[in-house]
Parts: C-alpha cells; sequence; structure tokens
C-alpha cells in the first residue's frame, strides 16, 4: 500500500472523523473536551498568570468548549478567537458564546489549520490547540507550528495538548480497539510510530526543531473508574466515538471478524466495578522565537 505524504492528499481529507457525523460530534466533543478540562485542573492549569494573555486563539477548536470556558474563566481576555473547518461546528459554538454570556468577547471562524492563518503577524498572545492528532499528518506539523509563531506575538505563549489516544485499561476488548486506532492512524500517516505514545514524544521535539524557546512539559495521568460519574462519562465519550471513527480505521487497517463482538466487550467491561482506564494527557507549552 502507498502511504506516501502525495498518496493520502490525493484520497483524503485531513481530518479522521467525516463532517457528516458533525451532528454526533456535536454532543460528544463537549463532553471529552470537559473531561480533559477538569482532569488537567482547568483550562490553563501550568500558566501561572492567565491574565497577561489580551487575544488568544484556539486552532481546531471543536464545538467551542475550552475558549467558552477560557473566556468565562478570564474576564480580563478581551478577545477571543476559534478556528474550525467544519461549518457546522462553527455555527454551533458561536451560538453557544451567545447563551453563555461570552459572545462579545468570543468569536469563531470556519478556517483550515493547514492553510495560511488568515491573520496578521504578530496578532496573538496565545496559540492554543488541543487534540491535533485528528486532523495533522505528520508532514503537517512544522509548517503548522511555522504559522502558530508568525501569528504569535513577540514573547507570546504556544500551548499544545495531545493524548495517547484512548488510553489503556483492565480490558482486554477495550485495548484491542484502541490498538487497531493507533494502527490506523499511524498507516494514515498522523502517528509518527505504532504506539499510543508516539505524538507526546513527538511533540516537544518538534516545538524544539521550528525554533520555539523556553520549552516545558508536562503530563497528566488521569484515570476513570467503572461505575464513578467521571468513568461513566468517559465510557459515553468512547462509545460514542466508535461509530464516527470506524469508517477511518476500516479503511486503513482489517477489522477483526468480531469486531461488533468486541465492542460490545467493551461496552460491558466499562460498566463493571473493577474497570479502571488511564489515559494521558501531555502538555507541552513554550515561547515564539524572539529573532
Amino acid at each position: 500500500m502507498d502511504i506516501s505524504p502525495q498518496a493520502h492528499r490525493q484520497t483524503f481529507g485531513t481530518h479522521i472523523v467525516p463532517q457528516r457525523f458533525d451532528e454526533e460530534e456535536l454532543i460528544r466533543l463537549p463532553l471529552q473536551d470537559r473531561l480533559i478540562t477538569e482532569g488537567m485542573g482547568g483550562v490553563l492549569p501550568e500558566v501561572p498568570d492567565p491574565t497577561i494573555f489580551a487575544h488568544v486563539l484556539d486552532v481546531g477548536c471543536r464545538a467551542g468548549t475550552w475558549l467558552i470556558q477560557t473566556a468565562q474563566t478570564y474576564p480580563s481576555i478581551s478577545r477571543l478567537i476559534g478556528i474550525d473547518l467544519s461549518p457546522r461546528m462553527i455555527a454551533y459554538a458561536n451560538k453557544q458564546a451567545e447563551q453563555q454570556g461570552v459572545g462579545d468577547r468570543v468569536t469563531f471562524r470556519v478556517m483550515d489549520a493547514l492553510g495560511v492563518l488568515e491573520f496578521p503577524e504578530k496578532s496573538f498572545d496565545l496559540v492554543n490547540m488541543r487534540m491535533g492528532a485528528t486532523f495533522i499528518r505528520t508532514w503537517d506539523w512544522p509548517r503548522l507550528l511555522q504559522e502558530f509563531q508568525r501569528v504569535t506575538r513577540r514573547g507570546g505563549l504556544i500551548r499544545l495538548v495531545e493524548s495517547d489516544i484512548i488510553g489503556s485499561s483492565t480490558s482486554a476488548a477495550f485495548n484491542r480497539v484502541g490498538d487497531l486506532l493507533v494502527q490506523a492512524l499511524y498507516q494514515a500517516g498522523y502517528f509518527f510510530t505504532p504506539t499510543h505514545d508516539s505524538l507526546l514524544n513527538e511533540i516537544p521535539r518538534l516545538m524544539k526543531q521550528q525554533g520555539m524557546r523556553d520549552i516545558h512539559v508536562h503530563t497528566y495521568t488521569l484515570e476513570f473508574h467503572g461505575g464513578t460519574p467521571a468513568g461513566q462519562s468517559f465510557a459515553e465519550d468512547i462509545m460514542r466515538a466508535v461509530p464516527v471513527l470506524e469508517p477511518f480505521v476500516q479503511k486503513w487497517v482489517r477489522l477483526p471478524e468480531d469486531f461488533e463482538e468486541l465492542t460490545r466487550q467493551m461496552a460491558r467491561d466499562m460498566q463493571q466495578p473493577d474497570f479502571v482506564a488511564t489515559w494521558t494527557l501531555l502538555t507541552a507549552w513554550g515561547n515564539k522565537d524572539v529573532r
């Protein structure tokens, strides 16, 4: 199979979830965003004083949940902009911003993050992106990070959050499904290695390679237990993700004949009181090169 960058560009879009699933994702993504934010301890837990930011850009903003929470948490931030390629996501996010009382400071725009960002140089104090693995191929990262630096003010902060995809657990079925997703991401060019921690290992190196300075990383290990409210939310996120990710996985790897039973067993396992899942998140942040 030809898995060169040229082959991918000819045959596939960049997001692993087709836009026809946007309605389903508008239910799942806010749930996942809240799990991540709560598990990390806030919207910007690594930043000592987020009030220093006046202008914030959120790239690949999805349903807008993180950016809206950031505006609510830090009223001193005067302008917050989120971009996403999905018009349905953007319409939903703008509506949410108005309904939650931050529409005067928060706006969302349809924009392709993998092209030239439609902002002047030095527009933002903070450029944030969470879960870029769903639309960024390995060869896209250098140009993307260069664009982030172009639109960041001198000394401004660039912050990336990635994960080990769905983590690992005490359920063999859960782990098999996770391994299939990782193999698909690797075959399709989104992962550098066929391992769950592929991006966790690469992100700091990529940032350094593109000239960022004062790079820091922080790893969060989230645990979810069956029968708890957080465990139920995690299980809902996973089970809503399976059908929307299945077409992507099936395109790149051969699904086992028992795949449907495998997902049913995974759902049953996650409801058991002795179920435990571990999900690793990594935040890497650094300053724009002052040169």
